[in-house]
């Protein structure tokens, strides 16, 4: 017997049909006694028809409104899917995210998950049904609809499987499994059988779609192995786990290269150089909900006494970064505020890089060879990031993947 969530997304369940599909999937892949919890998205495209509906009601944004029309997706998707399973013979029973326990911050759109209190999923999987909730979705403590934000189905799933102590939960994706790239874009890509969270986290934080960082960042919390599936095979995919099992998978100093091209660069410039100047342009940028990266702070220039800050934020907030960066620089009088849309980042990642600083120089020799201009660069322990112009990206990422993966020089 074992307790399982499974997770499907948006086009898994985009039709009737395909409900239909995954059902019958679930009923031939369940062992006796097994209990199940399965997590779905909004149907297919429906949450960009909610999007288009708001659009043409109003063009200002009502966050919370907002997250009240959005939330109806998935209400939509769990209904239908109860009733499938129904339709086969099947106790089911649907809960939205309040009604399964689900405890948010009051931060509309991109809530973050405080606490799940999973008491009538519990019950309802004591009384042998098959659970379907809601993803994406959560309640304040006021007891408003709140949303996760991109990628939150995952989120909700994992943290289910935590509260539940479930053995396993399954991401069903359109993919196979976790890639050392983006297949996509790199075709001689490899599957990993297996994946820390430490590495899936920075890799997901670094643009790797596959799944999403809260989502990797929970499973590490609560310890629950997630196990990263194709929707439209019966393959097995990648497990992310704390710690490698396998000794194929430790050999690999880099894990994956990474890549995101949902990124501006903005350069506050002629920026005074006092203290709490910085302080006073990011502690406005996070009670906006803004997230930075790629901090950079140029030396003090002698003659003017100033100085710039460059950092990079993701292209979809770039229309609520600049009503932000408009009242910033008026309060720390910088003389202009560059933004750079045409930019994006490419990354290699891997716990095991500390400590050999061969890492940076194999990275920085690929793109060399390619010749492409690195604008910024950020390192960690676990990674490297470069800022590049978005029309190199493709380019950047295979060159460097064939330097770690595809060379004889490939550092192990």
């Amino acid at each position: 017997m074992a307790l399982i969530v499974k997770k499907f997304g948006g086009s898994s369940v985009a039709t009737p049909e395909k409900m239909l599909n995954i059902c019958n999937r679930v009923l031939a892949e369940r062992k006796p006694d097994d209990k199940i919890v399965l997590v779905v998205s909004a149907m297919g495209d429906s949450t960009d028809h909610l999007l288009t509906l708001a659009e043409a009601v109003t063009a200002d944004s009502f966050p919370r409104e907002m997250d009240m029309l959005l939330a109806t997706g998935e209400q939509v998707s769990i209904a239908l899917m109860a009733m499938t399973f129904m339709r086969l013979g099947v106790a089911a029973v649907s809960y939205t995210g309040e009604q399964a326990g689900i405890k948010t911050t009051k931060i509309f759109n991109k809530a973050r998950i405080k606490e799940i209190k999973p008491v009538r999923v519990q019950q309802s999987l004591n009384d042998g049904k098959i659970v379907i909730v809601a993803g994406f979705q959560g309640v304040t403590e006021d007891g408003d609809i709140t949303t996760l934000g991109r990628g939150g189905s995952d989120t909700t799933a994992v943290g289910l499987a935590g509260a539940l102590r479930a053995d396993v939960c399954e991401i069903f994706t359109d993919v196979d499994g976790v890639y050392t790239a983006d297949p996509r874009i790199v075709k001689k890509a490899r599957k990993m059988n297996e994946i820390t969270y430490d590495d899936m986290l920075e890799m997901a934080r670094l643009g790797a779609v596959v799944m999403q960082p809260r989502a990797v960042e929970m499973g590490g919390h609560y310890g629950v192995d997630i196990h990263v599936r194709s929707t439209f095979t019966m393959e097995e995919g990648t497990i992310i786990r704390r710690k490698y099992t396998m000794m194929s998978e430790k050999e690999y100093v880099i894990r994956g290269v990474a890549h995101d091209n949902n990124v501006v660069k903005i350069v506050l410039h002629g920026v005074p150089d006092a203290p709490g100047v910085a302080f006073r342009v990011f502690e406005t940028m996070a009670k906006n909900n803004i997230e930075v990266d790629m901090i950079v702070q140029s030396n003090r220039d002698v003659d003017t006494g100033k100085q710039d800050i460059l950092f990079t934020v993701p292209r979809t907030d770039l229309f609520h970064t600049r009503n932000v960066l408009e009242k910033i620089s008026a309060e720390i009088k910088c003389s202009d505020v560059i933004i750079e849309e045409n930019m994006a980042k490419v990354s290699v990642v891997g716990s095991s890089m500390m400590g050999r600083p061969a890492v940076a120089a194999m990275m920085f020799g690929a793109l060399a060879e390619a010749d492409i201009n690195v604008d910024v660069i950020s390192t960690s322990e676990i990674c490297i990031s470069c800022l590049i112009h978005n029309k190199y990206l493709k380019e950047a990422v295979n060159a460097i993947h064939n330097k770690f993966f595809d060379k004889d020089d490939e550092i192990k």
